[in-house]
């Protein structure tokens, strides 16, 4: 049973401000001295690392917790639970940021992945963050019926955001004393505290640390003093217990080599590629390996001793022009791929294997041209493994996500790494010799056999 006091942040809509708040009420107990756990409902990378920035801070902070996500679609609902209690282990508070509406999900299958879903998988109360800017009494009305459109969604509270003046403040006040929905916080409208965004969403914290923190620290300060932080603790407090036993990566380990050495599998960081799922590291240590770090855009070495390599996720097109000037570590990469060694890459880690980017070398492994288009390519997928590869033997089902404003050509090579079979049908990445290259996101949790048969092929076993 998991007893972990925990609250969902959610809203009608995008764009109400569920990030401003959940980020500042993480900040804000975390600097009361709470151990907070950090969580993102849905596929976001870029969310949860302003999460991590925002309970590292405080007193509570006696270890790094990283952001974690809560993914009903590429998961699964029955690893909402376990997948929590592993992340929430040990605090004090779980704050779950949601995604989009609360009552919005997968596309076209009902409330599959929604915020509205995950909060009755967890058992946790919500707190709806409401964008008062342009009603008054009308939002009596909203909370009304988000409240009882599902009698299974506790909504525990509301927080009005981007309140004008002490007298609207009043007027809102008025109209939800009949809703029978408690107002738990108040937030006024202000240019201070801010976040800038760019194609894809918000820039990554990693690319700005110091301003993020500046930011933080000022956001943690606007949410303590209009949030009744006593009743929203009280709130998540009663939770009930969840039935959940902790997820643990819990791959049968692979044996290395006769040395018996882990196999060194070097992972891309760095400003360029921020979007990670900490349970890979996790999965990847747990089978065996020996995990290292690099930047490709300031290390001109792979880590010494590398057998296999896993870039994610994140802005290469934003950096191509440092990327491509780097050219030993391109080198590099380009002889381990060239060896047969086993590399996985995702969507930026795609682009960064390519021929070029915008114009701009890249490692060449691929023969494919990428380049920055005006279209967004995001959603839910279904996709299935042509052939064997490093990551996945044929046949391998999955669910996964793509997010990108670029546009690869060819798309798919004479060995493709998935056929996408929802919503679309299409070929889709690489598989060349030990590298399998995708746009497509997926969660190793979901399929743990991933991260093992990645590890069996740096430490030069058959994969099963």
């Amino acid at each position: 049973m998991v007893n972990v006091p925990r609250l969902v942040i959610a809203a009608p809509a995008s764009g109400a401000g569920k990030t401003t708040v959940a980020t500042g009420l993480m900040a804000a107990f975390s600097e009361r001295g709470l151990a907070v756990s950090p969580h993102k409902v849905g596929p976001d990378y870029i969310d949860p690392g302003y999460h991590a920035l925002a309970v590292s801070a405080g007193p509570g902070a006696t270890a790094v917790r990283p952001g974690r996500n809560l993914d009903a679609y590429m998961c699964g609902t029955g690893l909402i639970g376990p997948l929590f209690a592993h992340g929430a282990a040990g605090a004090d508070l779980a704050v779950v940021e949601g995604v989009m509406g609360l009552y919005d999900g997968a596309s076209g299958q009902g409330e599959l992945a929604s915020t509205a879903q995950v909060s009755k998988l967890l058992r946790a109360p919500v707190v709806l963050v409401v964008d008062a800017s342009s009603q008054s009494r009308s939002v009596a009305a909203l909370v009304h019926g988000f409240a009882s459109w599902d009698p299974e969604v506790r909504i525990g509270g509301v927080i009005l955001n981007k309140v004008a003046t002490d007298r609207h403040e009043r007027l809102l006040r008025e109209a939800l004393d009949e809703s029978g929905v408690p107002v738990m916080g108040v937030l006024r409208r202000t240019d201070g505290v801010g976040t800038p965004s760019r194609h894809l969403g918000l820039v990554p914290v990693a690319e700005r640390r110091a301003d993020a923190l500046a930011a933080m620290r000022e956001l943690a300060g606007r949410v303590r003093e209009g949030c009744d932080l006593a009743a929203l603790l009280a709130l998540a407090r009663s939770a009930p217990p969840l039935d959940a036993v902790a997820w643990e990566p819990a791959v049968e380990p692979v044996v290395a080599a006769a040395s018996g050495a882990r196999p060194v599998i070097a992972v891309a960081g760095g400003s360029a590629f921020t979007f990670s799922y900490a349970e890979h590291t996790e999965l990847l240590t747990a089978a065996g390996a020996e995990v290292v770090p690099f930047d490709p855009l300031r290390d001109e070495e792979l880590p010494e001793g590398t057998r296999g390599l896993v870039i994610g996720g994140g802005f290469p097109e934003v950096y191509a022009p440092e990327l491509s000037a780097n050219e030993p570590l391109r080198k590099a990469v380009a002889e381990l791929a060239y060896s047969g060694a086993p590399v996985a890459a995702e969507c930026a880690g795609l682009l960064y294997l390519a021929r070029s980017l915008d114009g701009k070398p890249m490692c060449g492994v691929l023969a494919a041209d990428a380049r920055m288009s005006g279209r967004l390519t995001l959603g839910y997928r279904e996709a299935v493994a042509i052939g064997d590869s490093a990551l996945a033997a044929a046949g391998t089902r999955v669910r996964g996500h793509e997010f990108h404003r670029t546009v690869l050509e060819p798309g798919a090579g004479e060995a493709p790494a998935w056929g996408l079979t929802h919503p679309e049908r299409r070929m889709e990445g690489f598989v060349r010799g030990g590298v399998h290259a995708s746009y497509l996101h997926t969660h190793w949790a979901a399929a743990p056999a991933m991260a093992r048969r990645l590890v069996a092929g740096c430490a030069g076993e058959a994969a099963t």
